[in-house]
This record gives structure tokens, sequence and C-alpha cells, in this order.
């Protein structure tokens, strides 16, 4: 029997995705499938899941794992920034609900050979789809000083990003640094984590290269305004952050939706012409419970939060 990640909040995903008796809920970070299979055991026969994953690994995962459910699972290789294309080509006019777990899963994490970890020795790779070209040791090697630090600095929020940079570049003056843990090693060598703390000094770097590597960002901003357009009437939008940034961008998007016209309170006529589109539902995000965190750590620092699309 295979090992899968531990999907995080079930109960709560499900809760909030299940207000349809019927259609299609996306999960557009398919990963292992744990999420898209509890929502198939616990819907009926009308509700279907469209899967999307960029990671190749993760689709093959998943097929052997919901292979009973049948054609009530579709899986697309492809990442979610791209959703609007996936979804045409599916022939699916409007969905019923979307699902996006950011971050990076446990089968990532634990396999050396991604170049994820920072404990354990690989590759400094980073893609989440091995069939893209930069990897984070292209990046560490191309990259001016002024990007990299700025990378490090805005996407790590790390404080010692110069004093790393300054570390990464006399390195590299002795060859290029190509390991996970040759670049842990570099970094714990100028910059000591907390007393009595277990965060690797090279966390938040490492983080911040992941990022740059995949454009995370970005594309959540994309995934999310497309979003809108593709919701049906009352279909809302599920979103699992693990980090501030990821959290912001969310937190800010629904509320941009929610409130609609931005004129100025002084303009008598709406001139704007931006027409509110979601309702929040989680004015503050829901974190796991004790429990979860107590078997599930890397669950610890995920915030979810709600929206829901008013009428079409």
């Amino acid at each position: 029997m295979p090992t899968y990640h531990e999907s995080i909040m079930k109960k709560e995903v499900l809760h909030y995705l299940n207000n349809h008796m019927e259609g299609v809920i996306v999960d557009g970070t398919l990963g292992d499938g744990g999420h898209a299979e509890f929502i198939l055991k616990n819907t009926g026969p009308k509700i279907k899941v469209l899967g999307i994953d960029r990671d190749h690994s993760a689709i093959e995962r998943a097929e052997k794992r919901l292979h009973d459910f049948g054609d009530r699972i579709k899986f697309v290789h492809g990442s979610f920034e791209n959703l609007q294309d996936l979804i045409v080509q599916t022939g699916i006019s409007k969905i019923n609900g979307l699902l996006l777990d950011f971050g990076v899963s446990s089968p990532q994490l634990d396999t050396p050979e991604r170049g994820f970890s920072i404990r354990n020795d690989g590759p400094l790779d980073m893609r989440m789809d091995n069939s893209q070209i930069t990897t984070a040791a292209t990046l560490l090697k191309k990259l001016k000083d002024t990007e990299l630090l700025s990378i490090i600095k805005n996407f790590g929020e790390e404080r010692f990003a110069k004093k790393i940079v300054r570390a990464i570049r006399r390195e590299q003056e002795k060859g290029p640094i190509t390991r996970t843990s040759h670049l842990a090693k570099v970094i714990s060598e100028v910059v000591k984590s907390p007393r009595n703390s277990r965060i690797h000094p090279a966390t938040k770097t490492f983080q911040a290269l992941r990022i740059a590597v995949n454009s995370e960002l970005e594309q959540i901003k994309i995934v999310l305004k497309d979003a809108v357009d593709l919701l049906d009437s009352s279909a809302r939008i599920v979103a699992i952050s693990f980090h501030s940034l990821e959290d912001r961008i969310v937190k800010n998007f629904f509320r941009k939706e929610e409130k609609g016209c931005t004129c100025s309170p002084k303009t008598p006529i709406c001139i704007c012409s931006n027409k509110q589109t979601l309702n929040i539902l989680t004015r503050r995000p829901i974190c796991p419970s004790s429990e979860e965190v107590g078997f599930n750590p890397r669950s610890i620092s995920a915030k979810l939060r709600v929206a829901e699309r008013v009428y079409v």
C-alpha cells in the first residue's frame, strides 16, 4: 500500500465546497489526490472533480489512488495559472468550486532528487514541473547580485539577505553551487538560527528560490483573477496558504473583489465600472486544529480562506 501525502484541513475544505448537488469542482493543486479523494467519498455521484497539477509524478500517484472513482475524476497535467485554457479544453463552461492548496507536498520535500529539501542532499533543482528549464542552481549562476538579493529579501522575507548573497558569491568563486547541502552549508556558516529553534537558517532562502523558480506568487495572482469568470453563481474558491506572501495575495484579492466599486465616496455616480464579484465567507483565516498539527506538523503554518461568487 503506497504512502500518500496527508492533505490539510480536509473536513474544512469539504464543508465549504459541498454546497451544490451537482457540477464540477476543480482541484487546481491535485498533488497525491488527498483532497479530491475526500470530496469524492463524501459527495453525491453528480459531483465530479477535475484535478490539475504541473508535477507529472503527482498526477501518476493520484491516478492510482483515485482509480476507483471512474469518470467522476479527470486528470490534467498543467499549471493552474492556465486554468481558463485547461477548463476550455475539457469542455466545461462553469465550475462549482475551486480548491487551491499552495506550497510543496510531502513527496516533493521527501524526495532528495527534487531539490526542495534542506536536510537531505540532492541537486539544487526545486522545479515543480520537471519539463521547465530553469532550476535553482541556474538562478544562482545567472542572476545579478541585486536580483538575487531582491528574491531572497522579498520572497524569503530574510533580513540577512545581503550577508547571504555575499557568502554565496564568495563560495561561487571556488566553483558552482549545485547541491542543496552545499547551499545550506554556505548559509548556515553566516546565519545562525535562534537558540532552541528547530528552523534551519537556510529555510527562508530555500523558500525564496523555490518561489522564484516556479513563479509561484505571480501564478496565484493570475489564477485568482481568472477564476472569477469561471465560477458559477454561489460557487466558492477555497485557498490554503502556507506563508504570509501567499496569504496576503489571497486576502487582498478577496477584499478587492468583494468591495467592487473603487470610486471615491465623494463621487456621486460610479465611474470605475468595478462590480462586486465575491462575498468573503472567512473574515479571519481558518487554521488547522491542534489535533491536526499534532499528527501533521507541516500543517502548522496553513491558513484557509474562502470566498463565494455572487450571482452571475
